[in-house]
Protein backbone atom coordinates (compact mmCIF):
# COMPACT_ATOMS: atom_id res chain seq x y z
CA UNK A 1 0.00 0.00 0.00
CA UNK A 2 1.50 3.01 -0.44
CA UNK A 3 1.89 5.60 1.98
CA UNK A 4 -0.30 8.98 1.68
CA UNK A 5 0.43 10.49 4.97
CA UNK A 6 1.70 14.07 5.23
CA UNK A 7 5.32 13.60 6.16
CA UNK A 8 5.41 10.86 3.01
CA UNK A 9 4.90 13.85 0.83
CA UNK A 10 7.30 16.05 2.32
CA UNK A 11 9.72 13.55 2.08
CA UNK A 12 9.04 12.32 -1.32
CA UNK A 13 9.06 16.10 -2.51
CA UNK A 14 11.80 16.47 -0.59
CA UNK A 15 13.18 13.25 -2.45
CA UNK A 16 12.58 15.09 -6.02
CA UNK A 17 14.20 18.34 -4.90
CA UNK A 18 17.36 16.62 -3.73
CA UNK A 19 17.03 14.47 -7.30
CA UNK A 20 17.00 18.07 -9.11
CA UNK A 21 19.78 19.53 -6.98
CA UNK A 22 21.46 16.49 -8.57
CA UNK A 23 20.65 16.80 -11.99
CA UNK A 24 21.62 20.66 -11.59
CA UNK A 25 25.32 19.93 -10.75
CA UNK A 26 26.22 17.97 -13.02
CA UNK A 27 24.71 19.87 -16.14
CA UNK A 28 26.79 22.76 -14.74
CA UNK A 29 30.11 20.63 -14.80
CA UNK A 30 29.96 20.68 -10.77
CA UNK A 31 30.56 17.21 -10.76
CA UNK A 32 31.82 16.59 -6.93
CA UNK A 33 28.80 18.58 -5.82
CA UNK A 34 26.95 16.08 -7.74
CA UNK A 35 28.18 12.99 -6.49
CA UNK A 36 27.97 14.50 -2.96
CA UNK A 37 24.44 15.04 -3.41
CA UNK A 38 23.31 11.74 -4.52
CA UNK A 39 25.82 9.81 -1.52
CA UNK A 40 23.58 12.11 0.86
CA UNK A 41 20.42 10.93 -0.88
CA UNK A 42 21.23 7.18 -0.62
CA UNK A 43 22.13 7.87 3.34
CA UNK A 44 18.62 9.50 3.81
CA UNK A 45 16.44 7.20 1.71
CA UNK A 46 18.93 4.00 2.03
CA UNK A 47 15.97 1.71 3.21
CA UNK A 48 13.90 2.45 0.41
CA UNK A 49 14.48 0.56 -2.88
CA UNK A 50 12.52 2.69 -5.69
CA UNK A 51 14.65 6.04 -4.28
CA UNK A 52 17.54 3.77 -4.41
CA UNK A 53 16.54 2.86 -7.82
CA UNK A 54 15.98 6.55 -8.68
CA UNK A 55 18.87 7.83 -7.84
CA UNK A 56 20.82 4.65 -9.26
CA UNK A 57 19.39 5.71 -12.74
CA UNK A 58 20.86 8.89 -12.27
CA UNK A 59 24.55 8.20 -11.08
CA UNK A 60 24.22 5.68 -14.42
CA UNK A 61 23.10 8.38 -16.63
CA UNK A 62 26.25 10.96 -15.58
CA UNK A 63 28.38 7.78 -15.82
CA UNK A 64 29.32 6.91 -12.16
CA UNK A 65 29.45 3.58 -12.01
CA UNK A 66 30.35 2.26 -9.06
CA UNK A 67 28.26 4.26 -7.36
CA UNK A 68 25.49 3.47 -9.55
CA UNK A 69 26.20 -0.24 -9.04
CA UNK A 70 26.25 0.20 -4.83
CA UNK A 71 22.51 1.07 -5.21
CA UNK A 72 21.22 -1.40 -7.63
CA UNK A 73 22.93 -4.01 -5.54
CA UNK A 74 20.75 -2.72 -2.32
CA UNK A 75 17.50 -2.45 -3.88
CA UNK A 76 18.10 -5.92 -5.44
CA UNK A 77 18.67 -6.87 -1.76
CA UNK A 78 15.71 -4.89 -0.50
CA UNK A 79 13.29 -5.82 -2.89
CA UNK A 80 14.40 -9.15 -4.50
CA UNK A 81 11.33 -9.39 -6.49
CA UNK A 82 11.89 -6.53 -8.17
CA UNK A 83 13.98 -6.86 -11.81
CA UNK A 84 14.19 -3.37 -12.48
CA UNK A 85 17.55 -3.29 -10.71
CA UNK A 86 18.90 -6.26 -12.59
CA UNK A 87 18.10 -4.53 -15.74
CA UNK A 88 20.26 -1.37 -14.45
CA UNK A 89 23.20 -3.65 -13.72
CA UNK A 90 22.97 -5.32 -17.01
CA UNK A 91 22.94 -1.82 -19.26
CA UNK A 92 25.51 -0.80 -16.32
CA UNK A 93 28.06 -3.97 -17.47
CA UNK A 94 27.17 -2.65 -20.99
CA UNK A 95 28.37 0.99 -20.46
CA UNK A 96 31.75 -0.17 -18.63
CA UNK A 97 32.44 -2.78 -22.01
CA UNK A 98 31.55 -6.07 -19.72
CA UNK A 99 29.67 -7.68 -22.15
CA UNK A 100 30.14 -11.22 -21.01
CA UNK A 101 28.31 -9.78 -17.84
CA UNK A 102 25.80 -7.64 -19.38
CA UNK A 103 24.79 -11.13 -21.59
CA UNK A 104 24.85 -13.34 -18.11
CA UNK A 105 22.29 -10.77 -16.73
CA UNK A 106 20.39 -10.25 -20.07
CA UNK A 107 20.11 -14.02 -20.46
CA UNK A 108 19.02 -14.76 -16.67
CA UNK A 109 16.67 -11.76 -17.04
CA UNK A 110 14.70 -13.37 -20.04
CA UNK A 111 14.71 -16.86 -18.65
CA UNK A 112 12.28 -15.22 -15.45
CA UNK A 113 10.78 -12.90 -17.95
CA UNK A 114 10.44 -13.76 -21.28
CA UNK A 115 7.53 -11.07 -22.04
CA UNK A 116 9.21 -8.37 -20.89
CA UNK A 117 9.74 -5.53 -23.86
CA UNK A 118 12.18 -3.67 -22.43
CA UNK A 119 14.45 -6.40 -21.40
CA UNK A 120 13.63 -8.27 -24.76
CA UNK A 121 14.49 -4.89 -26.25
CA UNK A 122 17.44 -4.05 -24.28
CA UNK A 123 18.43 -7.74 -24.83
CA UNK A 124 18.59 -7.41 -28.90
CA UNK A 125 20.31 -3.56 -28.55
CA UNK A 126 23.43 -5.33 -26.29
CA UNK A 127 24.23 -7.73 -28.84
CA UNK A 128 25.76 -5.71 -31.25
CA UNK A 129 28.36 -4.61 -29.35
CA UNK A 130 28.99 -7.78 -28.35
CA UNK A 131 32.13 -9.12 -30.41
CA UNK A 132 31.79 -12.52 -29.27
CA UNK A 133 28.51 -12.85 -30.66
CA UNK A 134 27.93 -14.12 -33.85
CA UNK A 135 25.89 -12.68 -36.61
CA UNK A 136 23.59 -15.85 -36.91
CA UNK A 137 23.19 -15.52 -33.23
CA UNK A 138 21.96 -11.61 -33.56
CA UNK A 139 19.62 -12.69 -36.27
CA UNK A 140 18.06 -15.65 -34.60
CA UNK A 141 17.43 -13.34 -31.52
CA UNK A 142 15.92 -10.74 -33.86
CA UNK A 143 13.63 -12.74 -35.69
CA UNK A 144 12.35 -14.51 -32.18
CA UNK A 145 11.36 -10.89 -31.43
CA UNK A 146 9.66 -10.16 -34.43
CA UNK A 147 7.14 -13.38 -34.39
CA UNK A 148 7.10 -12.36 -30.36
CA UNK A 149 6.18 -8.80 -31.42
CA UNK A 150 3.65 -9.99 -34.05
CA UNK A 151 1.80 -12.30 -31.71
CA UNK A 152 1.83 -10.22 -28.96
CA UNK A 153 0.18 -7.48 -31.53
CA UNK A 154 -2.58 -10.54 -31.94
CA UNK A 155 -1.35 -11.70 -34.89
CA UNK A 156 -0.23 -10.68 -38.86
CA UNK A 157 -2.27 -7.83 -40.15
CA UNK A 158 -3.89 -7.03 -43.35
CA UNK A 159 -1.73 -4.05 -45.00
CA UNK A 160 -3.91 -1.14 -44.99
CA UNK A 161 -5.16 0.29 -48.32
CA UNK A 162 -3.11 2.64 -49.81
CA UNK A 163 -5.52 3.08 -53.59
CA UNK A 164 -6.35 6.47 -52.14
CA UNK A 165 -2.79 7.75 -52.40
CA UNK A 166 -2.56 7.33 -56.13
CA UNK A 167 -6.75 8.78 -56.60
CA UNK A 168 -6.16 11.58 -54.60
CA UNK A 169 -2.37 12.12 -56.00
CA UNK A 170 -3.74 12.23 -59.56
CA UNK A 171 -6.40 14.56 -58.72
CA UNK A 172 -5.00 16.93 -56.19
CA UNK A 173 -1.62 16.51 -56.12
CA UNK A 174 -1.26 15.60 -52.62
CA UNK A 175 2.15 15.09 -50.93
CA UNK A 176 3.52 11.52 -49.69
CA UNK A 177 1.85 11.54 -45.89
CA UNK A 178 5.19 10.13 -44.10
CA UNK A 179 5.42 9.78 -40.17
CA UNK A 180 8.53 9.31 -38.22
CA UNK A 181 8.48 7.64 -34.73
CA UNK A 182 11.40 8.28 -32.22
CA UNK A 183 11.99 8.87 -28.49
CA UNK A 184 15.13 11.23 -29.55
CA UNK A 185 13.59 14.19 -31.26
CA UNK A 186 16.54 16.04 -28.94
CA UNK A 187 19.72 17.01 -28.73
CA UNK A 188 20.91 12.77 -29.40
CA UNK A 189 22.76 11.44 -32.38
CA UNK A 190 19.49 10.76 -33.89
CA UNK A 191 17.58 14.35 -33.57
CA UNK A 192 20.90 16.15 -34.45
CA UNK A 193 20.70 13.89 -37.91
CA UNK A 194 17.45 14.06 -38.71
CA UNK A 195 16.39 17.55 -37.88
CA UNK A 196 17.60 19.45 -40.98
CA UNK A 197 16.01 16.54 -43.15
CA UNK A 198 12.74 17.10 -41.92
CA UNK A 199 13.62 20.79 -42.37
CA UNK A 200 14.53 20.07 -46.16
CA UNK A 201 11.23 18.06 -47.09
CA UNK A 202 9.40 19.97 -50.30
CA UNK A 203 5.58 20.25 -48.66
CA UNK A 204 4.34 19.41 -52.48
CA UNK A 205 6.39 15.96 -52.09
CA UNK A 206 6.06 14.87 -48.53
CA UNK A 207 4.17 15.98 -45.61
CA UNK A 208 5.97 15.01 -42.36
CA UNK A 209 4.67 13.95 -38.62
CA UNK A 210 7.21 13.44 -35.80
CA UNK A 211 5.73 11.12 -33.58
CA UNK A 212 7.65 11.80 -30.36
CA UNK A 213 7.95 8.92 -27.73
CA UNK A 214 10.68 10.66 -25.50
CA UNK A 215 10.96 13.14 -22.80
CA UNK A 216 13.38 15.47 -24.36
CA UNK A 217 12.78 19.01 -25.14
CA UNK A 218 15.57 21.01 -25.97
CA UNK A 219 16.49 23.59 -29.29
CA UNK A 220 16.76 20.18 -31.28
CA UNK A 221 12.97 19.43 -30.59
CA UNK A 222 12.18 22.99 -30.99
CA UNK A 223 13.71 23.48 -34.68
CA UNK A 224 11.84 19.87 -35.18
CA UNK A 225 8.55 20.71 -34.18
CA UNK A 226 8.37 23.51 -36.29
CA UNK A 227 9.72 21.60 -39.23
CA UNK A 228 6.24 19.07 -39.27
CA UNK A 229 3.23 18.35 -37.89
CA UNK A 230 4.17 17.40 -34.20
CA UNK A 231 2.49 14.42 -32.06
CA UNK A 232 3.05 13.89 -28.16
CA UNK A 233 3.39 9.68 -28.43
CA UNK A 234 5.14 9.34 -25.00
CA UNK A 235 1.93 8.65 -22.59
CA UNK A 236 0.58 6.51 -25.46
CA UNK A 237 -0.03 2.78 -25.67
CA UNK A 238 0.72 0.67 -29.08
CA UNK A 239 -3.01 0.61 -29.66
CA UNK A 240 -3.40 4.07 -28.89
CA UNK A 241 -0.52 5.34 -31.01
CA UNK A 242 -1.30 2.87 -33.96
CA UNK A 243 -4.92 4.76 -34.28
CA UNK A 244 -3.56 8.02 -34.30
CA UNK A 245 -0.67 7.03 -36.78
CA UNK A 246 -4.11 5.67 -38.86
CA UNK A 247 -6.19 8.46 -38.17
CA UNK A 248 -3.56 11.10 -39.61
CA UNK A 249 -3.90 8.50 -42.74
CA UNK A 250 0.07 8.24 -42.95
CA UNK A 251 1.44 6.45 -45.98
CA UNK A 252 4.86 5.64 -44.95
CA UNK A 253 5.54 5.01 -41.25
CA UNK A 254 9.78 5.43 -40.49
CA UNK A 255 11.26 3.72 -37.20
CA UNK A 256 14.03 5.70 -36.15
CA UNK A 257 14.90 3.93 -33.19
CA UNK A 258 14.90 -0.06 -33.74
CA UNK A 259 15.74 -1.73 -30.27
CA UNK A 260 17.34 1.12 -29.00
CA UNK A 261 16.20 3.28 -25.55
CA UNK A 262 12.69 4.38 -26.08
CA UNK A 263 11.54 2.48 -29.05
CA UNK A 264 7.93 1.97 -29.82
CA UNK A 265 9.01 -0.56 -32.85
CA UNK A 266 5.89 -2.77 -31.29
CA UNK A 267 3.71 -0.04 -33.01
CA UNK A 268 4.84 -1.74 -36.36
CA UNK A 269 3.60 -4.97 -35.32
CA UNK A 270 -0.26 -3.52 -35.43
CA UNK A 271 0.64 -2.51 -38.99
CA UNK A 272 -0.10 1.12 -38.44
CA UNK A 273 0.48 2.43 -41.91
CA UNK A 274 0.50 0.81 -45.39
CA UNK A 275 4.33 0.79 -45.95
CA UNK A 276 6.96 0.64 -42.97
CA UNK A 277 10.42 1.68 -43.28
CA UNK A 278 12.98 1.41 -40.84
CA UNK A 279 16.00 3.88 -41.03
CA UNK A 280 18.55 5.88 -39.35
CA UNK A 281 18.51 5.48 -35.56
CA UNK A 282 19.31 1.32 -35.63
CA UNK A 283 21.91 -0.64 -37.29
CA UNK A 284 20.94 -4.01 -37.91
CA UNK A 285 17.20 -6.14 -38.23
CA UNK A 286 14.77 -4.87 -36.54
CA UNK A 287 13.38 -8.61 -36.90
CA UNK A 288 9.86 -7.26 -38.10
CA UNK A 289 8.91 -9.27 -41.13
CA UNK A 290 6.11 -6.70 -41.46
CA UNK A 291 8.42 -3.98 -42.45
CA UNK A 292 8.66 -3.29 -45.85
CA UNK A 293 12.02 -2.17 -46.06
CA UNK A 294 15.38 -1.05 -44.45
CA UNK A 295 17.14 2.08 -46.02
CA UNK A 296 21.02 1.90 -46.04
CA UNK A 297 23.68 2.19 -48.93
CA UNK A 298 25.94 0.57 -50.73
CA UNK A 299 28.69 0.80 -48.02
CA UNK A 300 26.49 -0.04 -45.80
CA UNK A 301 25.31 -2.83 -46.83
CA UNK A 302 27.65 -4.33 -49.76
CA UNK A 303 26.67 -7.52 -51.51
CA UNK A 304 25.45 -10.45 -49.22
CA UNK A 305 24.53 -8.22 -46.15
CA UNK A 306 20.72 -9.01 -46.96
CA UNK A 307 21.25 -12.46 -45.39
CA UNK A 308 21.88 -10.01 -41.66
CA UNK A 309 17.89 -8.90 -42.66
CA UNK A 310 14.53 -9.67 -42.13
CA UNK A 311 13.87 -6.34 -44.06
CA UNK A 312 14.56 -5.99 -47.87
CA UNK A 313 17.44 -3.90 -47.80
CA UNK A 314 16.81 -0.50 -49.83
CA UNK A 315 20.33 1.45 -51.07
CA UNK A 316 20.18 5.20 -50.66
CA UNK A 317 22.78 5.96 -53.48
CA UNK A 318 25.39 9.04 -51.71
CA UNK A 319 24.81 7.39 -48.50
CA UNK A 320 21.65 6.64 -45.44
CA UNK A 321 22.99 9.79 -43.45
CA UNK A 322 23.18 13.10 -44.21
CA UNK A 323 25.73 15.20 -41.64
CA UNK A 324 24.94 18.87 -40.51
CA UNK A 325 27.10 20.75 -37.70
CA UNK A 326 26.16 21.71 -34.73
CA UNK A 327 25.70 25.63 -34.71
CA UNK A 328 28.20 25.78 -31.99
CA UNK A 329 30.73 23.70 -33.62
CA UNK A 330 34.29 25.59 -33.77
CA UNK A 331 33.78 28.27 -36.81
CA UNK A 332 37.56 27.51 -37.66
CA UNK A 333 39.44 24.28 -37.57
CA UNK A 334 42.11 24.22 -34.55
CA UNK A 335 45.98 23.86 -35.54
CA UNK A 336 47.66 20.23 -35.79
CA UNK A 337 48.64 20.00 -32.43
CA UNK A 338 52.00 18.00 -33.12
CA UNK A 339 53.36 20.27 -34.71
CA UNK A 340 53.29 21.68 -31.34
CA UNK A 341 53.66 18.98 -29.00
CA UNK A 342 55.81 17.39 -30.74
CA UNK A 343 54.58 14.28 -30.56
CA UNK A 344 51.12 12.48 -32.43
CA UNK A 345 47.82 12.63 -30.20
CA UNK A 346 45.40 9.60 -30.74
CA UNK A 347 42.28 10.05 -29.86
CA UNK A 348 38.30 8.36 -29.22
CA UNK A 349 35.28 10.24 -27.84
CA UNK A 350 33.09 7.07 -28.39
CA UNK A 351 30.94 5.49 -25.86
CA UNK A 352 33.07 3.06 -23.82
CA UNK A 353 29.88 0.23 -24.28
CA UNK A 354 32.32 0.29 -27.63
CA UNK A 355 35.59 -0.81 -26.06
CA UNK A 356 36.78 -4.39 -25.80
CA UNK A 357 39.85 -6.67 -24.99
CA UNK A 358 40.26 -6.80 -29.04
CA UNK A 359 40.26 -2.91 -29.60
CA UNK A 360 42.88 -2.52 -26.43
CA UNK A 361 45.13 -4.94 -27.81
CA UNK A 362 45.09 -3.09 -30.98
CA UNK A 363 45.61 0.33 -29.76
CA UNK A 364 48.36 -0.95 -27.38
CA UNK A 365 50.20 -2.66 -30.53
CA UNK A 366 50.07 1.33 -32.06
CA UNK A 367 51.19 2.89 -28.84
CA UNK A 368 54.12 0.56 -28.93
CA UNK A 369 54.71 1.43 -33.02
CA UNK A 370 54.45 4.97 -32.71
CA UNK A 371 56.34 5.22 -28.64
CA UNK A 372 56.13 8.70 -28.71
CA UNK A 373 52.52 8.84 -29.18
CA UNK A 374 49.78 9.95 -26.64
CA UNK A 375 46.18 8.34 -26.47
CA UNK A 376 43.35 10.43 -25.13
CA UNK A 377 39.58 8.57 -24.14
CA UNK A 378 36.80 10.65 -23.49
CA UNK A 379 33.46 9.34 -22.38
CA UNK A 380 31.28 10.29 -19.41
CA UNK A 381 31.67 7.05 -17.35
CA UNK A 382 35.58 7.90 -17.03
CA UNK A 383 33.74 10.20 -14.16
CA UNK A 384 34.25 6.18 -12.43
CA UNK A 385 37.42 6.29 -10.50
CA UNK A 386 37.22 2.08 -10.60
CA UNK A 387 36.82 2.06 -14.77
CA UNK A 388 39.58 4.43 -14.93
CA UNK A 389 42.10 2.30 -13.31
CA UNK A 390 40.71 -0.87 -15.01
CA UNK A 391 41.73 0.97 -18.19
CA UNK A 392 44.78 2.04 -16.98
CA UNK A 393 45.45 -1.45 -16.03
CA UNK A 394 44.40 -2.73 -19.32
CA UNK A 395 47.02 -0.83 -21.28
CA UNK A 396 49.83 -1.41 -18.47
CA UNK A 397 49.28 -5.48 -19.19
CA UNK A 398 50.25 -4.26 -22.84
CA UNK A 399 53.10 -2.37 -21.53
CA UNK A 400 51.59 0.92 -21.89
CA UNK A 401 52.96 3.59 -19.51
CA UNK A 402 49.85 4.95 -17.16
CA UNK A 403 50.92 8.33 -17.85
CA UNK A 404 50.32 7.61 -22.17
CA UNK A 405 46.47 7.35 -21.44
CA UNK A 406 44.44 10.69 -20.83
CA UNK A 407 40.98 9.66 -19.90
CA UNK A 408 38.68 12.68 -19.91
CA UNK A 409 34.86 12.92 -18.11
CA UNK A 410 31.76 14.20 -19.87
CA UNK A 411 31.93 17.87 -21.00
CA UNK A 412 29.29 20.30 -22.56
CA UNK A 413 28.60 19.11 -26.61
CA UNK A 414 30.31 22.61 -27.76
CA UNK A 415 33.04 21.99 -24.63
CA UNK A 416 33.90 18.59 -26.52
CA UNK A 417 34.00 19.65 -29.83
CA UNK A 418 37.10 22.43 -28.88
CA UNK A 419 38.81 18.91 -27.40
CA UNK A 420 39.31 18.03 -31.33
CA UNK A 421 42.02 20.94 -31.15
CA UNK A 422 44.06 18.07 -28.99
CA UNK A 423 43.97 15.09 -31.29
CA UNK A 424 45.59 14.57 -34.14
CA UNK A 425 44.27 10.88 -35.13
CA UNK A 426 40.95 9.72 -33.96
CA UNK A 427 40.85 5.66 -33.67
CA UNK A 428 37.22 3.64 -34.29
CA UNK A 429 36.38 1.56 -32.15
CA UNK A 430 35.28 -1.86 -33.46
CA UNK A 431 32.99 -3.55 -34.21
CA UNK A 432 30.86 -0.80 -32.92
CA UNK A 433 32.47 1.96 -35.29
CA UNK A 434 31.44 6.07 -34.38
CA UNK A 435 28.49 7.80 -35.97
CA UNK A 436 28.26 11.34 -35.24
CA UNK A 437 31.17 10.84 -33.67
CA UNK A 438 33.23 10.33 -36.50
CA UNK A 439 31.24 13.44 -38.44
CA UNK A 440 32.59 15.28 -35.55
CA UNK A 441 35.99 14.65 -35.91
CA UNK A 442 36.64 14.85 -39.51
CA UNK A 443 34.38 18.04 -39.31
CA UNK A 444 36.90 18.89 -36.71
CA UNK A 445 39.77 17.92 -39.12
CA UNK A 446 40.74 15.15 -37.32
CA UNK A 447 40.95 12.09 -39.73
CA UNK A 448 39.39 8.93 -38.50
CA UNK A 449 41.02 5.36 -38.98
CA UNK A 450 38.87 2.63 -39.15
CA UNK A 451 37.72 -1.22 -39.62
CA UNK A 452 34.82 -2.20 -41.31
CA UNK A 453 34.03 -5.37 -40.51
CA UNK A 454 30.40 -7.74 -41.24
CA UNK A 455 28.24 -6.09 -39.29
CA UNK A 456 26.38 -2.54 -40.49
CA UNK A 457 27.04 -1.07 -37.08
CA UNK A 458 31.20 -1.49 -38.16
CA UNK A 459 31.16 0.30 -41.09
CA UNK A 460 29.77 3.71 -40.15
CA UNK A 461 32.72 5.44 -40.28
CA UNK A 462 34.05 3.62 -43.46
CA UNK A 463 30.54 5.23 -45.83
CA UNK A 464 31.80 8.67 -44.12
CA UNK A 465 35.13 8.29 -45.47
CA UNK A 466 33.93 6.61 -48.85
CA UNK A 467 31.36 9.77 -49.06
CA UNK A 468 34.01 12.47 -48.81
CA UNK A 469 36.69 10.31 -50.83
CA UNK A 470 38.62 8.74 -48.19
CA UNK A 471 38.08 5.26 -48.15
CA UNK A 472 42.04 4.34 -48.45
CA UNK A 473 41.60 5.22 -43.99
CA UNK A 474 39.82 1.96 -44.32
CA UNK A 475 41.33 -1.13 -43.20
CA UNK A 476 39.74 -3.05 -46.10
CA UNK A 477 42.26 -6.22 -46.81
CA UNK A 478 42.26 -9.74 -45.53
CA UNK A 479 44.56 -8.77 -42.20
CA UNK A 480 42.30 -6.19 -40.94
CA UNK A 481 44.00 -5.25 -37.67
CA UNK A 482 47.43 -4.95 -39.57
CA UNK A 483 45.79 -2.98 -41.91
CA UNK A 484 44.16 -0.76 -39.57
CA UNK A 485 47.82 -1.05 -37.99
CA UNK A 486 49.75 0.15 -40.84
CA UNK A 487 46.90 3.02 -41.53
CA UNK A 488 47.52 4.62 -38.52
CA UNK A 489 50.84 3.93 -37.87
CA UNK A 490 51.59 6.01 -41.53
CA UNK A 491 49.24 8.77 -41.36
CA UNK A 492 50.94 9.31 -38.08
CA UNK A 493 54.57 9.22 -39.38
CA UNK A 494 53.37 11.67 -42.40
CA UNK A 495 53.53 15.13 -40.86
CA UNK A 496 52.74 17.24 -44.25
CA UNK A 497 49.77 14.54 -44.71
CA UNK A 498 48.13 14.29 -41.71
CA UNK A 499 48.50 19.01 -42.25
CA UNK A 500 47.01 18.76 -45.37
CA UNK A 501 44.16 16.78 -43.73
CA UNK A 502 43.56 18.86 -41.02
CA UNK A 503 43.57 22.11 -43.26
CA UNK A 504 40.88 20.56 -46.11
CA UNK A 505 38.52 18.03 -44.47
CA UNK A 506 35.93 20.65 -44.02
CA UNK A 507 35.84 21.61 -47.06
CA UNK A 508 36.17 18.56 -48.48
CA UNK A 509 32.80 17.24 -46.58
CA UNK A 510 31.20 20.78 -47.54
CA UNK A 511 31.30 19.64 -51.10
CA UNK A 512 30.57 16.34 -50.35
CA UNK A 513 27.17 14.07 -50.97
CA UNK A 514 27.49 13.70 -47.18
CA UNK A 515 26.38 16.86 -45.75
CA UNK A 516 24.15 18.03 -48.86
CA UNK A 517 21.06 17.95 -47.21
CA UNK A 518 19.08 19.19 -50.20
CA UNK A 519 19.76 16.27 -51.89
CA UNK A 520 20.20 13.39 -49.88
CA UNK A 521 16.34 14.83 -49.00
CA UNK A 522 15.46 14.84 -52.19
CA UNK A 523 16.58 11.07 -52.83
CA UNK A 524 14.86 10.40 -49.42
CA UNK A 525 11.80 11.56 -50.49
CA UNK A 526 11.83 9.66 -53.92
CA UNK A 527 12.55 6.44 -52.34
CA UNK A 528 9.98 6.89 -49.91
CA UNK A 529 7.31 7.65 -52.70
CA UNK A 530 8.49 4.74 -54.72
CA UNK A 531 7.68 2.22 -51.89
CA UNK A 532 4.54 3.60 -51.61
CA UNK A 533 3.90 3.26 -55.47
CA UNK A 534 5.19 -0.38 -55.25
CA UNK A 535 2.67 -0.76 -52.57
CA UNK A 536 -0.15 0.79 -54.76
CA UNK A 537 0.20 -0.86 -57.92
CA UNK A 538 -0.13 -4.40 -55.69
CA UNK A 539 -3.11 -3.23 -53.45
CA UNK A 540 -5.14 -2.28 -56.73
Amino acid sequence: MTDTTPAAFIAAERFEQALQTANSHFHAARFDACLTTCQQIIAAYEHHPDALLRVGELLLSFGFLSAARACFKDACQRSPADVRPVVNLANLAREAGDHAECRRLTTALLAHLPDHPVIRRNALASLEYDAAVSAAERLAHATAWGEWAVAKAGGLRARPDLSALESEASSQGRPLRVGYISADFCQHTVGLFVKDVLAAHRPENVQAFAYHAGRGNDWVTSAIRTACSWRDAAALDDIALAALIRADAIDVLVDLSGHTGGSRLTVFAHRAAPVQVSWLGYFATTGLAVTDAVLLDEWHAPAGTEAQFVEPIVRLPGGRFCYVPVPFAPPLVAPLPCLANGYITFGCFNNTAKLNAGVYALWAKLLHAVPTARLVLKWRTFHDAALCQSVRAIFAAHGIAPERIDLRVASFHADMLTEYADIDIALDPFPFSGGLTSCEALWSGVPVVTWPQSQVVSRQTFAFLSAIGLPELAAQGPDGADEYLRIAVALAEDRPRLQALREGLRERMRRSRLCDVTAFTRTLEQTLLSLAQKFVVRSL
